[in-house]
């Protein structure tokens, strides 16, 4: 069984809104932080939010003020609320999860999202 599984990718025009989830039903540890990472051809992989256990929240320079991300609970799910989305929103969307007290941690398989007209 798949420990994240991220949902909501897709293709939307510049401008467009799209909702990503991350189930995360299937991990085995109580959760800490949790976070959605991004990837786009021929860069490496980067931090596009964050939220601690405690709900404290980080956002890349780039996505602040048009992304928003969010936790049900402490064991998820987790969402992130993407606004305004432009040509360089394109990537490979990732789910992340760590363990409260100790190392453990889980991506999920990634979620493709593409803005073009």
């Amino acid at each position: 069984q798949a420990q994240l599984v991220e949902s909501g990718g897709g293709l939307v025009q510049p401008g467009g809104s799209l909702t990503l989830s991350c189930d995360a039903s299937g991990i085995q540890f109580d959760i800490g932080p949790m976070g959605w990472y991004r990837q786009a051809p021929g860069r490496q992989r980067e931090m596009v939010a964050t939220i601690t256990y405690d709900y404290d929240i980080t956002y890349v320079d780039a996505v602040k003020g048009r992304f928003a991300i969010s936790r049900d609970s402490p064991q998820g799910p987790l969402y992130l609320q993407m606004n305004s989305l432009k040509p360089d929103d394109t990537a490979v969307y990732y789910c992340y999860a760590r363990q409260l007290f100790g190392s453990r941690e889980s991506w999920g398989q990634g979620t493709q999202v593409t803005v073009s007209s």
